[in-house]
């Protein structure tokens, strides 16, 4: 008989062989990764699946390293990490509890972007940015979506990539967060932190940008657009390459959709089929939801 071990179990456990207590422990939001809080240690623990063991590994070394040089990451809790616990890997971190009245500003996110592209190389390497390199896998994988469906979504993937790779970057490569976009800031510390680092890598920095830019399906506005290209000194949508990396974007944040979808997630298939659905009828005007 198979034993399916649950994020909470799992979390439980490697808090305590973390010498953490784990009475308080209370689920924050699950989505890729689960999210909980060790209210009584203030502690963020992620349990994500095992398959992001060397991710995760870079995300604490290099988060560590740009806390000791001043950027403000959000910084990995003192304990030895990322702890495996089968079939996930779990991390800690310290909690900066939000505010109720609002999200940081869209611009303070091109500050930080400025900031983290102007360091000097970190000392740890870092792997090589491939779009929708574990896209194809899910899409393979999926018992939810159509044979329709997983035909289209495989073509498309291998038409973007081959635009992609005839794309010219004119900020040059270099170390990049990978997964930047408003939604991964928040408040801590009297200033603005910028987290959720396992998708870290060396590529181009125009990905860092691009991401808040494919925020426009999501009720971006022009206003908070020009404000952040303001903060990061550089108005991407000058350049023609913007519209590749919008759509590779589109195609990324389907990945966790499907795999809610596949297991019985309804609002996750409902939101999944729509966006599938505005994709292939190319309405780059619509408005897509969190589910």
């Amino acid at each position: 008989m198979t034993i399916t071990v649950s994020p909470e179990v799992a979390a439980r456990m490697a808090s305590r062989a973390s010498g953490l207590t784990d009475e308080s422990l209370t689920q924050l939001h699950q989505h890729a990764t689960s999210v909980f809080l060790l209210a009584a240690q203030d502690v963020v623990v992620r349990v994500s699946p095992a398959s992001l063991q060397k991710p995760l590994e870079t995300a604490v070394s290099l988060t560590r390293w740009l806390v000791t040089n001043d950027f403000p990451a959000t910084e990995p809790f003192t304990v030895p990490q990322p702890v495996a616990y089968d079939p996930y890997v779990v991390t800690f971190w310290r909690h900066y509890p939000q505010p109720g009245d609002g999200a940081p500003p869209v611009g303070r996110l091109g500050q930080l972007l400025r900031d983290l592209h102007s360091l000097p190389s970190p000392p740890m390497p870092l792997p090589p940015y491939l779009p929708l390199a574990a896209f194809k896998g899910t899409v393979d994988s999926s018992t939810y979506l159509s044979s329709d469906q997983r035909a289209w979504l495989t073509a498309r993937r291998d038409a973007l990539l081959d635009e992609y790779e005839r794309l010219d970057f004119p900020l040059g490569h270099g170390h990049i967060h990978g997964d930047a976009y408003p939604g991964n800031t928040l408040w801590g510390h009297q200033g603005v932190r910028l987290g959720d680092w396992d998708e870290a890598a060396y590529g181009p920095r125009e990905i860092d940008l691009a991401n808040t830019f494919q925020g426009a399906r999501f009720g971006r506005t022009t206003e908070e657009l020009d404000e952040f290209s303001s903060q990061y000194g550089y108005d991407i949508r000058r350049w023609p390459g913007l519209r590749v990396l919008c759509e590779i974007r589109d195609l990324h944040t389907l990945g966790s959709y499907i795999r809610r979808a596949d297991h019985g997630d309804a609002a996750a298939a409902q939101q999944l089929s729509y966006r599938i659905e505005t994709l292939r009828s190319r309405d780059g005007q619509a408005r897509w939801a969190a589910a």
